[in-house]
C-alpha cells in the first residue's frame, strides 16, 4: 500500500480519483506544492505540502508519466488498502477501523480546515 497516495490524502483533502491521476509534473519540489487537476466540476487546486510527502513521493519508482502508475486502476489500489484495513482492524480487534475509507479522509480534512477556521463565540 502506498503511503504516499494516503499522505497526499490527508495534507490536500483531494478525491482520491484526484490523487490517482497525479502526473510528476504536477508536483513541484522547489515550491513544496502539488497542483491537483478538476474532476467532478470542481476547480483546479495548488497545495503547500510537507517535506515529509515530498521525500516519501521522492521514494517512488518514476516508471511512468503518472506517480501511481504501478497500480493498474484505482480499484486495484482501493482493493489493496480494504486488504491492509481488514488485517488491521482483526489485529487491534477495532471493527470502526473498517469504516475508514478514501472519501472519509476527505471529510475529515475538512472538517479540520472548518475547525480552524471557525469562529467561537461566547
Amino acid at each position: 500500500m502506498d503511503s504516499a497516495f494516503l499522505q497526499i490524502l490527508k495534507e490536500t483533502g483531494a478525491r482520491s480519483g484526484e490523487v490517482f491521476a497525479l502526473k510528476w509534473t504536477d508536483i513541484d519540489f522547489e515550491d513544496r506544492t502539488v497542483r491537483i487537476a478538476a474532476e467532478k466540476g470542481s476547480n483546479p487546486r495548488i497545495f503547500k505540502v510537507s517535506p515529509k510527502l515530498l521525500s516519501m513521493l521522492n521514494q517512488l519508482p518514476k516508471e511512468g508519466e503518472r506517480i501511481f502508475s504501478h497500480y493498474k486502476s484505482l480499484k486495484n489500489l482501493r482493493r489493496t488498502f480494504d486488504r491492509y484495513r481488514l488485517k488491521l482492524s482483526h489485529k487491534f480487534g477495532n471493527p470502526r477501523l473498517l469504516q475508514i475509507s478514501f472519501h472519509i479522509i476527505r471529510h475529515w480534512k475538512g472538517t479540520m480546515g472548518y475547525a480552524k477556521t471557525k469562529i467561537y463565540y461566547m
